[in-house]
This record gives C-alpha cells, structure tokens and sequence, in this order.
C-alpha cells in the first residue's frame, strides 16, 4: 500500500512539474530590457515637436506616453523593426521625465526618458539652408540667374531648334534640286 501511495504522489508531483514548466514567465514573455525608447531631439522645449522611435516592439503599433508630453504618441512601423511616432511637449514643464511605450498589449516603464529644457537649443555652427536670413537682401534678378532656365526657357529652346532644322532641310533639299 506504501507503494502504491508514493506512486500516485510522485505521479501527482511530476504533472505539477510538468504544467509549470510548460508556461511561461511574465519576465520571460514581456522581456523589459528589449523595449527602448529614444526621444529625438534629446533635449527639448515646451511647445517643442518631437520624434519618439521605439525597439524592442514585435507588433506594428503602439504608443508612448510621458508626464512631459501634450498626448501620447501614436507609434506605427513594421513588425519586428522601429516603431516611431510624433507628439508635442507641454507647456510648462522642465526636467527630465520617463517614457512608458505600450506595445505587444503590455505597458514597458522607464524603458527612455526625454529631457524638457527652459529654452530652445541655438545652433553653434551656421546651418547649410541655402541662404537663411540673407535671402531677401539678395536682388531677385541675381537669385534668377543661379537658379538655372525653368521650363519657360527650355520650351523656346525646343521651338528654335526645331525651326532650324527645318530652315537646314528646307535648303539641303533647294541645292540638290535641278535647275
């Protein structure tokens, strides 16, 4: 009878056993470290507009939210590759807040954060933006002549050379004519 008790306990045990390694583990199944967030510009002001990207997400979809953004953003991409989306600071805060994307169904914290600044980053190297403030002091017949011929030009130039090649015809075919 002792052996048929500890048969049927150890039977019991081993299907216990079995169930539980059969399932997963939440930490396993939502891998936290994968997900991670990068907000671009690192450093923004209120009212400012920045880009979200996101790793680590299986799915096509998600969003992102913060205590420092407007609303949350709306992220979109490819399954398996970055998922990015666009949303607004709020106005009046500064300081560094964390990021919370959720996607795959489950919410990642902390998995970024985005740094609120008091005032806008200045450029310390001038911008390559093909003229910036100096444009309008530029005379426009000049900002013509570097800008190349438009299609006004290049439809004249067809019409010309067309009439010169028949003018050349016209002429190859008066000298080979008899008199």
């Amino acid at each position: 009878m002792c052996i048929r008790l500890l048969a049927v306990r150890s039977a019991g045990a081993m299907a216990l056993a079995a169930t539980l390694a059969a399932a997963p583990t939440p930490a396993r199944a939502h891998d936290q470290d994968q997900v991670k967030a990068r907000v671009t510009p690192a450093s923004a002001a209120p009212g400012g507009r920045v880009e979200v990207r996101v790793t680590g997400c299986a799915g096509s979809t998600g969003t992102a939210g913060s205590g420092a953004f407007a609303k949350e953003a709306e992220l979109t991409g490819q399954g398996g590759k970055a998922l990015t989306g666009t949303t607004r600071i709020r106005e009046g805060v500064t300081g560094t807040y964390e990021i919370t994307v959720t996607c795959d169904g489950h919410p990642h914290q902390g998995v970024g954060a985005v740094q609120v600044t008091t005032s806008r980053p200045t450029p310390t190297a001038p911008v390559r933006a093909g003229g910036g403030g100096a444009a309008p002091l530029t005379p426009t017949a000049a900002v013509a002549d570097e800008a190349g011929p438009g299609t006004r030009h290049a439809v004249v130039g067809l019409v010309l050379a067309g009439v010169a090649a028949v003018a050349v015809a016209l002429r190859s075919v008066r000298r080979r004519r008899p008199e």
